[in-house]
């Protein structure tokens, strides 16, 4: 394909890989947002990001997991930036809600993903970090972890700069017709991909925000014990547990232990403060003491208050917009698009310049919600 003039707009993880695979091909790129990457209000920002293969009975996403995996290995070993920390991740199955994980079992098993189940009196063994009540088993993954979120898009749109990539600042909206406007006048490129999250609800209304939501997570950091490294990311995995409606990092370049307690919230995106709700204190207190017992009475040191857009079925969106043959809308990450990011940018610049389609599963149209059994994220 002859080299294209291509606009990407919005430059956290999805923008930024995007714009980072078509500058490799060859064409000329221009990156666009309306804040510096790697900005606060973003959803790509925050420290850090679980990794994990852990995707029920969807061996698309699992398949992409690992390949990302080894891609932000590329990406480190290219940069020489530390951006990925294989501390492993742990998903906490819950007695008499397991579907999600024992279907992940099943995947893992025919597609030879390295794993290890371990019974409820093996794990404090194992992980003595973790209080396994009403656990009927822990599913590890040890080639997984965690990648450091706002580091590593800082270091993808510094390395598509040194490719001779462009960043701009701009505030790039839609008029009643969702035709792309910058400053009031129409953008124009040969291919246009939208990659703007959250918002890309508010500049869609027609297209994209039937088919989304957007809602905020309130995440907390907790200071390790005084002289003891157990919660460190070199003794402990990141885990997920859906029964108490939970995730969590260990704690890393000094960070403190990373939990949330997923109770969506809602969120203007353009007047809201990024604070958290004082209320999730006390929730995320609860929970620290029924699972992470030895963090009981440390202190709060940070907190993020991070949004996200997700489809009902949580598939990524990822398809040309209906009027406007050159504009692909490229998103709907729905909580788990980061750890895709390099295998998700490749993806969106192969669609974008024709050299193959989308799958069913990113298409705009109608979305219903999965149950647990087909779910991919396992929500």
């Amino acid at each position: 394909m002859r080299k294209t003039e291509v606009i990407v707009v919005g430059a956290g993880i999805a923008g930024s890989m995007s714009a980072l695979a078509l500058v490799r091909q060859g064409h000329r790129v221009t990156l666009i947002d309306r804040w510096e990457p790697g900005h606060a209000r973003a959803s790509s920002t925050d420290y850090n990001r679980i990794i994990r293969s852990i995707h029920g009975r969807d061996e698309f996403y699992t398949q992409w997991a690992r390949d990302s995996r080894l891609r932000w290995l590329e990406l480190q070993e290219e940069t020489r930036q530390k951006l990925y920390y294989e501390c492993g991740s742990i998903i906490l199955a819950t007695v008499g809600h397991c579907d999600w994980e024992d279907a992940t079992a099943e995947t893992f098993t025919k597609m030879g993903v390295p794993f290890n189940r371990f019974a409820p009196h093996e794990l404090p063994a194992r992980f003595p970090q973790f209080e396994a009540t009403n656990i009927a088993y822990g599913l590890y993954e040890p080639e997984s972890g965690m990648i450091m979120a706002h580091r590593a898009v800082i270091t993808t749109v510094q390395l598509f700069q040194s490719l001779g990539g462009r960043v701009e600042r701009g505030s790039v909206t839609t008029d009643a017709d969702e035709r792309l406007l910058l400053a009031g006048k129409p953008l124009e490129a040969d291919l246009i991909v939208v990659a703007t999250g959250p918002w890309m609800g508010e500049m869609y209304p027609r297209t994209v925000k039937p088919i989304s939501t957007v809602i905020g997570v309130n995440v907390l950091y907790t200071s390790t014990p005084e002289g003891s490294d157990q919660f460190d990311q070199s003794r402990m995995p990141c885990w997920i547990d859906h029964g108490e409606g939970s995730f969590g990092l260990p704690s890393v370049e000094g960070s403190g232990v990373k939990a949330a307690v997923v109770i969506p919230d809602k969120i203007d995106l353009d007047n809201d403060e990024r604070l958290i709700k004082k209320a999730m204190l006390g929730r995320t207190r609860q929970y620290i003491k029924k699972r992470l017992p030895g963090l009981v009475g440390e202190k709060v040191v940070d907190s993020k208050f991070n949004q996200i857009i997700i489809t009902p079925d949580t598939h990524f969106i990822l398809d040309w917009h209906p009027a406007y043959d050159n504009v692909l809308l490229a998103g709907g990450c729905s909580g788990h698009l980061f750890k895709h990011g390099p295998v998700f940018g490749e993806f969106a610049a192969g669609v974008g310049t024709q050299q193959f389609g989308t799958p069913d599963r990113f298409k705009l149209g109608p979305r219903r919600k999965l149950s647990p059994k087909e779910s991919p994220s396992g929500r």
